[in-house]
C-alpha cells in the first residue's frame, strides 16, 4: 500500500505556485525522527505549476510587488498626471488611464491586494474560495469604477490646472511638463475657439460673492449663529461638467461686532471651468430698532417727558437690551436735547467682550400746543425771576 503526502507552498503572485510529493510504502515509519534516521531521501515529484492569469497591476503602476502603500501612491500620482486623457493625446490614453486607477484601487486596499497577491485578477473576479460580496467590493473582470473620480479623490477634488500647471508641476515626482508636450485640444467643455485662455495658466479665482447679513442688536449684543443656505455650482469629478448644489454656512456673529465687519468662507461660491470656487463674504449690517439707535458700543434711548417732568423733576424708566427696566431719577430742571448716561449698560466691546459701552438717554421734551390764558398768567409770575 503506498501513502501519499503533499505540500503546498503558496508563493508570492509572480512566482509558480508549487507542491511537492513524498511516496510513504507501508513499512515506513510515520514518525519524523526514524524518517530522519533512515537516511533516505524524500521523493519529491512536481506536481503543478500555477501561474496567475491576468493583469500584473504591479508592472501598471511601475513598482516592484513589495512596495509599500506610499510607494504605490507615489507611482499612481506620477502615472496618473502622464497618462491623463486631458494632458496626454495618445490614442490609447484613456484606457492606460483606467487600467491605472485600477490598479491604485486593488493594491491599496489590504483585502484585495491579499487576493490578488495569492490568485491574480481571477482571483479578484472569481473569488477563489472567498466571498468578495462579504467584504463589500467585487471585483468584476473590466475596471467598473471612475477613473476620473479616482484621480479627483486622490488630489483631495483639486483643479487639475492647479495640479498640472501649479508650483509643483516641475518636482520630481511630475518629471514632466504637460503643458509643453500636449496641446490641450480636446479638453471636455471647452470648444477651439475658446481664444485659447486657459491654456498654460492657472485658474483665475472668481470674484467674492457679497452678501449683506441684517442682525438686530439682541443679536450683537447676546452673540449668536446663523445659518445661511447657498445654492452653488461646482466642477463635478471629471473636471468638465457641472453640478448644482446646497450647502449651508453657519455664520457666528460675536459679541459686539459692529455693522460693517466681513464674515469670509473662503472657496465656497461657485466653481466654472474657468475659475476656481469664489469666496463668499457677509457683511454685517444692524437692523433698525424700536427703541434704540447705535453709537459704536453705545446705544442711544430717546426719553419723551413732558415740559411739567422737565421743570418739577420725574423718574424715567429706561428698558435695557437684557429687558430690564432701569430707574432714572431726575431732580434738575431737564432742557431739550439733554443727556444722561447709564454706565455699562450698552454693547460688549468686540475686542473685550466682558467690557460694555453706555445706555445713552437723551431727552425730548413735549411742549404743549396750547396754554390756557389763566395758565399763562401762571407760568408768568412763576418765571418772573428766571
Amino acid at each position: 500500500m503506498v501513502l501519499i503526502w503533499t505540500q503546498f507552498g503558496v508563493k508570492h503572485k509572480n512566482v509558480n505556485v508549487k507542491c511537492k510529493v513524498r511516496v510513504m510504502h507501508r513499512d515506513d515509519s510515520s514518525s519524523s525522527s526514524s524518517s530522519g534516521e533512515s537516511g533516505k531521501p524524500e521523493q519529491e515529484v512536481p506536481c503543478l505549476s500555477i501561474k496567475p492569469t491576468g493583469k500584473d497591476f504591479y508592472k501598471v503602476l511601475g513598482v516592484s510587488s513589495d512596495s509599500n502603500e506610499d510607494e504605490i501612491k507615489k507611482a499612481y500620482r506620477k502615472m496618473a498626471l502622464k497618462f491623463h486623457p486631458d494632458k496626454n493625446s495618445d490614442a490609447d490614453a484613456e484606457d492606460k488611464f483606467k487600467e491605472i486607477a485600477e490598479a491604485y484601487e486593488v493594491l491599496t486596499d489590504p483585502k484585495k491586494r491579499s487576493i490578488y497577491d495569492q490568485f491574480g485578477e481571477e482571483g479578484l473576479k472569481n473569488g477563489n474560495g472567498m466571498s468578495m460580496a462579504s467584504q463589500g467590493s467585487a471585483h468584476r473582470g473590466n475596471f467598473q469604477g471612475d477613473a476620473h473620480a479616482t484621480f479627483s479623490s486622490f488630489f483631495h477634488g483639486s483643479d487639475h490646472f492647479d495640479i498640472f500647471f501649479g508650483p509643483d508641476a516641475d518636482s520630481e515626482d511630475n518629471l514632466f511638463n504637460p503643458f509643453s508636450r500636449f496641446p490641450f485640444s480636446h479638453v471636455g467643455g471647452f470648444p477651439p475657439n475658446d481664444g485659447g485662455a486657459r491654456k498654460g495658466r492657472r485658474r483665475l479665482q472668481a470674484v467674492a460673492v457679497v452678501h449683506e447679513l441684517p442682525v438686530t442688536l439682541e443679536e450683537v449684543f447676546r452673540g449668536c449663529t446663523k445659518h445661511m443656505k447657498i445654492t452653488r455650482s461646482r466642477l463635478n469629478p471629471d473636471g468638465r461638467s457641472l453640478r448644482s448644489e446646497d450647502k449651508v454656512l453657519n455664520v457666528v456673529v460675536k459679541k459686539g461686532w459692529k455693522a460693517g465687519t466681513k464674515i469670509t468662507f473662503p472657496r465656497e461660491g461657485d466653481e466654472t471651468p474657468n475659475n476656481t470656487p469664489a469666496d463668499i463674504t457677509f457683511v454685517l449690517r444692524d437692523k433698525k430698532h424700536p427703541q434704540y439707535k447705535r453709537d459704536g458700543s453705545n446705544i442711544v434711548y430717546t426719553a419723551k417727558i413732558t415740559l411739567k417732568e422737565a421743570l418739577c423733576g420725574c423718574t424715567v424708566n429706561v428698558p435695557t437690551l437684557d429687558n430690564r427696566m432701569m430707574p432714572l431719577p431726575c431732580s434738575d430742571v431737564i432742557k431739550p436735547g439733554a443727556v444722561r448716561r447709564l454706565r455699562g449698560e450698552g454693547l460688549p466691546h468686540p475686542k473685550s467682550p466682558s467690557q460694555r459701552g453706555d445706555l445713552v438717554v437723551e431727552f425730548q421734551v413735549l411742549f404743549p400746543d396750547r396754554i390756557p390764558p389763566q395758565s399763562r398768567e401762571i407760568i408768568k409770575h412763576s418765571l418772573a425771576k428766571c
